[in-house]
């Protein structure tokens, strides 16, 4: 069965937030004091979550990836992502994590069949890391890395670029493709911190991002991009990996979006400009039928706004500013 919005983009893709809470503190996702988590009972559980994976994957939903906060610190994850993997529909699942806790468990993710891991990686100098995140995880994060390596699991390096942060880091960030069977992709910065946006301007969008590529390796080369990517990806000649750029502020790549969100709290998102379009957790606690559920879906998905500026609009007054942990990435 295909899904499709009200401005006929197939959607296929779920990102699935199992946790708002984290072992970091990143800099450009919450504030320093960190956010105010939910109460556990306020969180979808795995049942729930199972659920409504169960009813989107015979409405047309394919791909997941488990996001969070970070994943790992929710118990029994693994076991999760075994009946994730197993559910009929669901062709790829897939995990973002920042790697501190994650590396016990890449040798069962390899045996399961994930599908690709992104790891968050915005530096390679361990003080800048801990700078960023206000914690000391650099090695460990490492070790996560090497080992998605050893189980040659697809992996992808995320590095969100921060003006006077980790910009100098954009060039030895690169230079793990060299070396290394990776992609390694640049983010714009968004105001998804708790706090709101730290710059009257964004000066590193993607164009920036590039012409610092370019000034490094002249000839760069630019790969064709998978439909609804959200990045656009690039090949340096000699290098094993690739590199890619995300322009997640500039919102360029909206017209092919085939992705929704439900937050860990059970909300849903069609945009993540938006600030939710569905509390699909009350309607599941409500007793509602599959029927019903599906229901509720297929209207949030006729209301689609048409890009991330519509969703924002939306928003009216209520400015972006929430913590990225809460919304799942």
């Amino acid at each position: 069965m295909a899904l499709f919005d009200n401005h006929g983009r197939p959607i296929n893709y779920l990102r699935l937030a199992v946790t708002d809470r984290c072992n970091l503190r990143c800099f450009y996702c919450m504030p320093a004091e960190g956010i105010m988590y939910v109460p556990k009972k306020e969180l979808l559980s795995y049942e729930e979550m199972e659920r409504l994976v169960r009813i989107l994957a015979r409405m047309g939903i394919s791909k997941i990836r488990i996001t969070g906060g970070e994943p790992f610190v929710r118990r029994d994850l693994v076991s999760f992502l075994w009946r994730l993997h197993e559910r009929p529909g669901i062709e790829d699942v897939n995990i973002t994590t920042i790697g501190g806790l994650s590396t016990p468990y890449i040798a069962e993710l390899k045996a399961m069949g994930i599908a690709s891991v992104n790891l968050s990686l915005d530096t390679f100098d361990r003080q800048r890391f801990l700078e960023i995140t206000r914690r000391d995880e650099f090695n460990r994060v490492l070790d996560c890395f090497h080992a998605l390596l050893k189980h040659q699991i697809p992996t992808k390096i995320n590095a969100v670029v921060m003006e006077g942060k980790n910009t100098q880091d954009i060039i030895p960030l690169t230079e793990l493709t060299r070396q290394y069977p990776v992609s390694v992709r640049f983010i714009e910065e968004m105001p998804f911190n708790g706090e709101g946006s730290h710059y009257p301007v964004l000066v590193w969008t993607h164009r920036k991002i590039l012409e610092v590529l370019k000034q490094q390796y002249p000839t760069i080369e630019k790969l064709p991009d998978p439909p609804a990517s959200t990045s656009y990806n690039y090949r340096i000649p000699g290098h094993q990996g690739t590199v890619g750029i995300i322009a997640a502020f500039s919102r360029t790549f909206c017209g092919t979006c085939n992705r929704i969100r439900l937050t860990a709290q059970g909300t849903l998102k069609t945009c993540l400009y938006d600030q939710g379009v569905l509390d699909i957790k009350q309607i599941v606690r409500s007793g509602a039928s599959d029927k019903a559920i599906r229901q509720a879906f297929e209207k949030a998905f006729r209301n689609r706004a048409k890009d991330g500026y519509e969703a924002e609009q939306r928003r009216g007054e209520q400015s972006v500013s929430e913590s990225m942990s809460t919304i799942g990435g």
